[in-house]
């Protein structure tokens, strides 16, 4: 496998769960044990009830695309390669919205409201990433 050469992201002790996951194949979201909502992005508090008690549930990885952009002009040089690429919003099932890629499709069969379901993106044996594609 040639060296990634695009940022990584960087996992905290609070996000650890969610990228372990991404790497076992599978999405894992915050679950408040108080107001039973599901949470994203990774955090020490419930954003709905202020609540610490939070746990770690599987998610289903399905979801429908919110909203969504295609890039025609890298702001990073190293996704230059990657051009044309859809930059989107994808509301999950269990209620958060996520930020991510659309991939295996092209740009113009992506549309809003569409069914997609996760895509795990194994960009290095450490690092998966979570974009989405078609269901």
């Amino acid at each position: 496998m040639a060296e990634y050469q695009k940022p990584l992201p960087a996992p905290s002790e609070v996000s650890r769960p969610f990228w372990d996951g991404l790497t076992a194949g599978e999405l894992r979201l915050q679950k408040c044990e108080e107001c039973r909502r599901h949470i994203f992005y990774p955090r020490s508090l419930c954003p709905h009830c202020l609540s610490q008690r939070l746990g770690w549930v599987k998610a289903s990885g399905r979801g429908t695309l919110y909203s969504y952009t295609v890039v025609r002009r890298a702001m990073n040089p190293a996704f230059q390669t990657d051009v044309p690429y859809v930059f989107a919003i994808v509301q999950l099932q269990e209620g958060p919205r996520v930020t991510t890629n659309v991939v295996n499709c092209t740009p113009e069969d992506v549309q809003v409201d569409m069914p997609v379901k996760a895509f795990y993106d194994n960009i290095t044996p450490e690092m998966t990433l979570l974009k989405f594609e078609p269901a």
